[in-house]
């Protein structure tokens, strides 16, 4: 008895097909992105303009910055003569000019920023693509004044989910919804859930989905309340610490996540998307935070993981092939947000005060890195093959709410008066789209035959 043949499982016997009657399979629409950068400089607060120290930020326009402009100082004059000539003491100014996708200046707001970032990332959720903005900048720069902000003042997480959920509300009659969050947060390399307080989680690395964060609980929401009793919630667990450089500085990298799924109620199609919006921990120095112990500890892991957060912009926007990911959990859990299936938005916070010089120097600088960045996007799809069968009953189910929306329109049409030619229109348009439909489904109903034949 000779050994068996042993075959490769790619090449199978092309004379033995089996085809399921239901499979489902990923759509994948594939697209180029880059990293969307805008930054945002915070009004000078009491402490900078109290000491004696200069703006080192100066806004242009809309897409342009200066740091470290040049000033005119006094001129000097001897006998009626200006005299001409440098202070060699004095350091010259950088005066490097800063472009981005956007600019904001002191006046700006919460509202302002989320017009020009995350609204538009609305309608690519709905399309089924996976979105995420973060905030990145030194202690103090303004980074959860942007992301969460007050009551009376809320940050652009609010003001996207709300806008999330309005957006919902008009897709309702044709599509169904199931949304639900988490909110996790790293602090001291380790992993926390803000909503259910426990034992540190672990990250698994999963070759469908990624990198998943084993143990956590999703919540699901129904509708805008619960969502901000939620955050509200995850917010008063986060880890904070008053500092020197902020009262009310975060001592953690927080990460909310919403995840979408949306069923088409007439071609049964499945969209899946994810959002994720994360508030980042303020770069530092130990002498401008003025603790030491554990709070000194904290920032070095801070430290630890934003350096391997900017390892990873340099080595994406070199377009290395080796990304060193696995230097942090905080670049683990942002490996997709960064080089991966995402849709990205960079808020970078700074101050204009010199008293944060480096800081905001490096801040502009990983900012200009992560616009080279390139983001393979694809949408989320999953097309349901269905039985012949079942597209005869989806026909059915659109003539009758056809029917059903020529009888409104012809209850309203008798109510008011409306224009005749405007009612032929609209009467012609739905017959238009009951045919198309018609001809799309016999396609398909006869692409089925065939394959079943075979």
């Amino acid at each position: 008895m000779g050994k068996p043949e042993l075959k490769s499982p790619r090449h199978k016997n092309p004379l033995v097909k089996s085809r399921p009657l239901v499979k489902s399979r990923a759509a994948c629409v594939r697209s180029s992105a880059n990293v969307k950068v805008v930054v945002r400089v915070r009004p000078p607060n009491p402490k900078e303009q109290g000491d004696n120290s200069r703006d080192v930020v100066k806004v242009v326009d809309e897409q342009v910055l200066i740091f470290d402009p040049k000033f005119n100082p006094q001129s000097f004059f001897y006998h009626g003569v200006e005299q001409k000539g440098r202070d060699f003491l004095r350091k010259a100014n950088k005066d490097l000019q800063f472009m981005f996708d956007k600019v904001f200046g002191f006046e700006s707001t919460n509202e302002q920023i989320f017009e020009d970032t995350t609204k538009s990332l609305i309608k690519c959720l709905m399309d089924g693509y996976n979105c995420s903005v973060f905030a990145y900048g030194a202690t103090g720069a303004g980074k959860t004044h942007t992301m969460i902000g007050q009551t009376e003042n809320p940050g652009i997480t609010y003001l996207t989910m709300a806008e999330l959920f309005k957006t919902k509300e008009t897709l309702q009659d044709e599509r169904n919804f199931e949304l639900g969050i988490s909110y996790i947060e790293v602090y001291n390399e380790l992993v926390q859930d803000l909503l259910n307080p426990g034992a540190p989680l672990q990250l698994r690395d999963d070759g469908r989905y990624g990198v998943m964060v084993s143990g956590i609980k999703i919540h699901k929401i129904e509708n805008p309340n619960d969502l901000f009793t939620l955050l509200a919630k995850g917010n008063s667990n986060r880890t904070q610490h008053p500092t020197d450089a902020n009262a009310e500085s975060s001592r953690s990298h927080a990460v909310f996540q919403v995840y979408i799924q949306m069923e088409m109620k007439a071609t049964r199609e499945v969209r899946a998307a994810k959002l994720s919006m994360i508030d980042l921990a303020g770069s530092e120095r130990g002498s401008v935070t003025g603790y030491g112990g554990a709070r000194f500890a904290e920032g070095a892991n801070i430290n630890k993981s934003l350096l391997a957060l900017g390892n990873c912009i340099n080595s994406l926007a070199d377009g290395q092939k080796y990304i060193p990911y696995r230097d942090s959990k905080l670049t683990r859990l942002l490996k997709d947000s960064l080089g991966g299936n995402c849709q990205t938005v960079m808020v970078a916070n700074v101050s204009p005060s010199s008293l944060s010089y480096d800081d905001t120097y490096n801040t502009l600088k990983y900012a200009t890195r992560a616009k080279k960045i390139k983001s393979d996007v694809k949408k989320n799809v999953v097309n349901v093959e269905l039985h012949v069968g079942e597209y005869v009953k989806i026909v059915e189910e659109l003539k009758k709410e056809l029917e059903k929306v020529r009888n409104q329109l012809k209850e309203k049409v008798s109510e008011k008066k409306v224009d005749p030619k405007l009612s032929a229109q609209l009467t012609k348009m739905i017959e238009d789209r009951r045919k198309l439909l018609d001809k799309m489904h016999n396609v398909e109903g006869s692409e089925k035959i065939v394959i079943l034949r075979r």
